[in-house]
């Protein structure tokens, strides 16, 4: 049995995707498009960790004729200049992957400064239209929370890439915790979602793509985590240890999810600026 989560595997998902008819979108041009086509796949990426493994994945979209939205942390180690132009140059769209009340620790008002000065400086390098929250789930705090005071269209921003959304409408499917069912998840849902019995079920890649060829949603929103595809078998092993690890953690301190999202992240606490 081949591993799960290489680019061989990506691979194998994108061409399953563009073999049943999907075509690819990326965050922005969903939300703002008016037309879309009868089947599409919105391929994201949080880069939480190793912004060459986003390269190899963004190079590997670009040879399939794909395009895909990158979301960036703005830290030392991921804010890397040449790295965000190349994938940009490619055609694929750069986000900014806020985490800024984290960072503030619960002040709104210093998050809100940082918010500003952090997504500046994206902009210094690519344009950006969509920002999408970082979840970090051994912290109290919510970055999505910020919206209830602000609003991120003050920012000349099209969306948010879980407020933006309405979850009767996608299909969502993510590799947190490297487990696609969604048990591990703890800040990772679109806000109203409710899994179903068959969302929970899906375990490996494998599991998504025939779910994608057998259920054919009209949207499909994938979302991945670059630092999980690992080719090299040491670093291969060493992602999955360090997911087994924060899983483990999670479950500890009581975070890991149950399939359907906390009532803490419900739709109606959003609505005021992110839906209006």
């Amino acid at each position: 049995m081949s591993r799960d989560f290489t680019l061989s595997k990506y691979r194998e998902l994108c061409q399953s995707l563009t073999s049943s008819g999907y075509q690819s979108m990326t965050v922005a041009d969903y939300l703002a498009s008016l037309e879309k086509p009868a089947r599409l796949a919105i391929l994201r990426h949080d880069i939480d960790r190793k912004p060459g493994n986003a390269l190899k994945v963004a190079r590997l979209e670009t040879e399939l004729g794909l395009c895909a939205t990158y979301y960036f942390r703005y830290s030392r180690n991921l804010f890397k200049h040449d790295v965000i132009r190349e994938i940009a140059g490619m055609g694929h769209e750069i986000g900014y992957h806020y985490e800024t009340l984290d960072k503030s620790k619960g002040d709104y008002d210093k998050a809100i400064g940082i918010f500003q000065d952090e997504l500046s400086e994206f902009r210094k390098i690519a344009p950006v239209e969509t920002i999408c929250m970082h979840g970090n789930p051994l912290t109290k705090w919510d970055n999505r929370d910020l919206w209830r005071r602000y609003d991120f269209r003050e920012f000349a921003l099209v969306g948010e890439a879980y407020l933006s959304f309405d979850a009767s409408k996608v299909t969502y499917l993510s590799d947190t915790g490297r487990a696609w069912g969604g048990r591990h998840r703890v800040k990772d849902f679109l806000p109203g979602a409710c899994a179903s019995g068959e969302m929970m079920m899906l375990s490996s890649t494998d599991d998504v793509t025939r779910f994608v060829l057998r259920a054919h949603p009209a949207v499909c929103y994938i979302l991945t985590h670059p630092e999980r595809w690992n080719e090299n078998p040491f670093d291969w092993t060493l992602s999955l240890v360090s997911d087994v690890a924060v899983n483990v953690a999670k479950t500890v301190l009581g975070y890991a999810s149950r399939g359907l999202p906390d009532k803490r992240y419900a739709l109606a606490r959003h609505q005021g600026s992110a839906r209006k």
